[in-house]
């Protein structure tokens, strides 16, 4: 049961202030408790693919345009195929709220698009909304843009802005990709009960920097 849990997680440590200490313990606790990634800024994929070369089982996830998504897709797409080039197998990248809002949506869709596109055949995409800025409509168009662009997973937060993932927001994002397209929930979810609330909403992976207090049962961190 722990493990099968583990396997739906993106181990997770995003902190400014993070340490190359910790992003190796980060590293190592993914391959003890087989989490399904760990996930870091880009500044660490290398060490963390040099450190999980050997494991086939925990990939490198980084994030792009992370966490304001207002850098230009141009910007995106190179960041994603440097990210690539250093190791990594899954990005998260955040889309232009603003574009959104302003109801660009070819904007949102050429911002997407360029990421997808510099990952294709190399990296999964999942593609960060910042629901907690969002309306349930701008929520649902995000989401149809993102399916639109070719993207393999939609996911609620960046765990930076006001608030992080809520069941309600996953079952919207669930009902709108359909069920070919993967719903990370991310954001403030720290113990099994939230991670069961979560996946029974339709979430197939979740972002935490409580993981292993998730599959330990311990007291969770106030992190990410």
């Amino acid at each position: 049961m722990a493990t099968d849990i583990a396997r739906l997680i993106d181990h997770t440590l995003l902190k400014a202030d993070a340490t190359k200490e910790q992003i190796l313990q980060l590293c190592k606790e993914a391959q003890t408790y087989q989490f399904a990634s760990v996930c870091i800024n880009p500044y660490w994929v290398k060490l963390a693919a040099e450190q999980l070369k050997e494991d086939k089982h925990v990939a490198v996830c980084t994030v792009i345009g992370f966490p304001l998504g207002q850098s230009t897709p141009e910007t995106k797409a190179f960041e994603t195929k440097n990210a690539i080039a250093n190791g990594a197998t899954e990005v998260d990248m955040v889309i232009n709220v603003a574009a959104l809002k302003d109801k660009q949506d070819q904007m949102v869709l050429n911002d997407i698009r360029a990421v997808v596109d510099a990952a294709k055949d190399k990296a999964l995409t999942k593609v960060i909304l910042e629901t907690c800025l969002l309306t349930n409509e701008e929520k649902e168009r995000a989401c149809a843009l993102a399916v639109q662009a070719g993207a393999d997973y939609v996911k609620t937060s960046t765990g930076f802005s006001t608030g992080g993932a809520t069941v309600e927001d996953i079952a919207l994002m669930r009902r709108v990709v359909g069920a070919d397209v993967g719903v990370k929930a991310s954001g403030g979810i720290r113990d099994l009960a939230a991670v069961n609330a979560m996946v029974e909403a339709g979430a197939t992976r979740i972002g935490a920097s409580a993981g292993v207090a998730i599959v330990t049962g311990a007291t969770g961190s106030s992190g990410y």
